[in-house]
């Protein structure tokens, strides 16, 4: 008893070492909950975070410093321009072009992924690769009925095999470069990893599908996926809407040119509901048709197309006497459908202490008021459309409303009149803005130039994401601001940020180096490669739980002192250290890309463990055999 007492005398009395022994207890506590998984991880990783500043291991200044972390920033905003992609249709379009590659067999998908991927994050970070391609890739998963858990580790995994095939791929690269050229041997070549990187890629390919395949093979489908609303063209079908609507246009002949909907009365003259209109708007990038919902004070336009239902006989009489044209050409057919991205429709069901009952929409001034149209009224197994103006409305009504979508939005706001059926913003979030797309490839694009070539124009990548970022949201390429927020993996960010600060507790207690000096000296006797399995391991280890560029500013010294101890090459120690501390899949937290795909792939923390281990082991083995081949010892 006198002992222990007397060791914790001694302890306290160092801080170094009591602070050391604090840290390693809070980490293995990290890791067990991680392991665990009862509890989100970014809840985790805030406790680890917490309980390091309450021992007074690191300062709250050090410990939130994650948070304001240049790649920390980045990644937030390459998630609304992922997001972006996803929602401007962009995302399936590419989906699509890569599924004539691969087919919808989930082999195919896999190896165009990952070969895609791995070309991609070669030269773009595999941050910025991940947060571009990860909706592409659900999309892709989506359309094939492929679960997305088969594809979003691949695709993570790959990003950072990819890395490993240029000098600019992964930042240990360059600073195992800086390294060697700051002590007077030459760097390495920009593509004297390619080599390396391709057998690595080869081995990740060969091996991963199997280990994907059997060991993720019991994952769930998503949320998303198990949702039971209705789509809106269910809705249109359901009403039978989809078989009433015509598409007509105005041409230079048409007196409806310069009068407003409301002066013409034309639901009251033709019996007829104009549901909304779609004007052509041309510029020097590209030609979109802009949706506008029709209101009283809506002005016609020469050249607008009107969607408009009614009967057959209302249809045809509106239009021989306003001199519309009637488009029935198989052509023009396929754009006689709805689309709901500036639009959108809803159910709404009146409740009995709605104020409502009792009066008529036309009583009510619905379409004013609200700023949207009542298409069909359901009462009971019946479905109202024509004359519905002029129906008393009764309890338990169900209106089919299209309109704006934030009209909509606000309408489900009273709660006290009705009940929304569904979730319309859920709903308007998934509808693409087609007409958006070109304009988020062309922010897309710029933003990628401007990082490939940050050095020549002098912009840095945080200001050209942030800046790309800042464009989506203002040209609507995203629905709103809001939907932009909802667009960022949050789980993922405040993950990687707050595990940040684990980071700092290691190196500012000495406990990185004091155990890869350990490590390292204790093989120094198996001569050079033994020595160069000892730091591929520690550099391993270490970069599982602390980002490769950490681990590889605190390995590049240890490797440099161990080759020259051995008075070998240090070309092939510093290309070990650079290897084995971007080739790192155990975790969610060793790589931004491993977290960045656990919530979409609906990932645990002992998924990784249980695909990531044997990966990174058979990763070491074949570099230990391959880097020695190219820079002999």
């Amino acid at each position: 008893m006198d002992a222990i007492a007397s060791l914790w005398m001694q302890l306290w009395s160092d801080t170094q070492t009591l602070h050391q022994a604090l840290t390693i207890l809070i980490f293995l506590v990290t890791i067990i909950f991680f392991l665990i998984g009862k509890i989100r991880s970014d809840i985790v990783a805030l406790g680890c975070m917490a309980a390091l500043m309450l021992c007074g291991i690191v300062t709250p200044k050090a410990a939130l410093s994650g948070f304001a972390n240049t790649a920390v920033i980045i990644m937030v905003f390459l998630f609304v321009v992922g997001g972006a992609i996803f929602q401007t249709g962009l995302a399936k379009y590419i989906a699509g072009r890569f599924l004539r590659l691969a087919g919808t067999n989930e082999k195919n998908l896999f190896f165009v992924v990952m070969s895609v991927t791995a070309v991609v994050a070669a030269f773009v970070s595999n941050t910025g690769t991940v947060a571009m391609l990860l909706p592409i890739v659900l999309a892709m998963a989506k359309t094939a009925g492929v679960n997305p858990s088969r594809l979003m580790m691949p695709l993570a995994f790959a990003s950072s095999m990819g890395g490993v095939l240029t000098l600019i791929g992964t930042p240990p690269n360059l600073i195992v470069d800086g390294y060697l050229r700051d002590n007077g041997r030459p760097g390495f070549g920009f593509f004297e990893f390619t080599p390396i990187g391709l057998v690595l890629l080869l081995v990740g390919l060969i091996c991963l599908y199997p280990l994907c395949k059997f060991l993720l093979s019991s994952k769930g489908k998503s949320e998303d996926d198990a949702n039971d609303d209705k789509s809106l063209n269910e809705l249109l079908h359901e009403y039978s809407i989809d078989n009433k609507i015509y598409r007509l246009q105005i041409k230079g002949e048409s007196h409806l040119v310069g009068h407003s909907v409301g002066e013409l009365e034309i639901h009251q003259r033709y019996d007829v509901r104009l549901l909304e209109i779609r004007r052509a708007r041309r510029s020097a990038f590209f030609n979109a048709h802009l949706q506008e919902g029709v209101l009283p004070d809506t002005i016609f336009r020469l050249g607008d197309t009107l969607y408009a239902v009614g009967k057959p006989e209302s249809i045809e009489a509106f239009a021989k006497h306003c001199a519309l044209t009637i488009c029935h050409d198989k052509a023009t057919e396929e754009n006689s459908q709805l689309d709901f991205y500036e639009l959108g429709m809803a159910e709404m069901l009146l409740l009995p202490e709605s104020h409502f009952i009792g009066q008529t929409l036309r009583g009510m001034n619905f379409r004013k008021n609200f700023g949207v149209n009542v298409v069909a009224i359901k009462r009971g197994d019946e479905y109202e459309y024509d004359e519905i103006q002029d129906v008393q409305l009764k309890t338990g009504d169900m209106l089919l409303v299209h309109g704006d979508w934030h009209g909509i939005e606000g309408l489900s706001r009273k709660r006290r009149e009705w009940v929304t059926i569904g979730r319309p913003q859920d709903i308007a979030e998934n509808e693409p803005l087609t007409h958006k797309a070109p304009l988020a490839s062309i922010i897309m694009i710029l933003m990628i130039i401007a990082m490939v070539f940050a050095d020549q124009i002098g912009v840095a990548p945080v200001t050209s994401v942030i800046t790309a970022g800042v464009l989506i949201v203002l040209t609507r390429c995203i629905r709103s601001a809001d939907a932009a927020y909802r667009a960022i993996g949050w789980e993922s960010i405040v993950l990687i940020a707050a595990m940040m600060s684990m980071s700092v507790a290691l190196s500012e207690t000495g406990l990185s180096k004091i155990i890869a000096d350990s490590i390292v000296s204790g093989l120094q006797s198996f001569g050079p490669y033994g020595v160069l399995a000892g730091i591929y391991l520690v550099t391993s280890l270490l970069s599982t739980f602390l980002s490769n560029s950490a681990t590889a500013i605190l390995v590049a010294p240890i490797a440099w002192e161990a080759a020259a101890k051995l008075g070998v090459d240090p070309h092939a120690f510093m290309m070990t250290a650079a290897v084995a501390a971007s080739a790192v899949f155990a975790t969610p937290i060793c790589t931004p890309p491993n977290a960045m795909v656990m919530t979409a792939g609906r990932y645990t923390f002992a998924d990784y463990m249980r695909v990531g281990v044997p990966l990174q082991v058979i990763m070491m083995i074949v570099s230990l055999l391959v880097i020695p081949f190219f820079f002999p010892l």
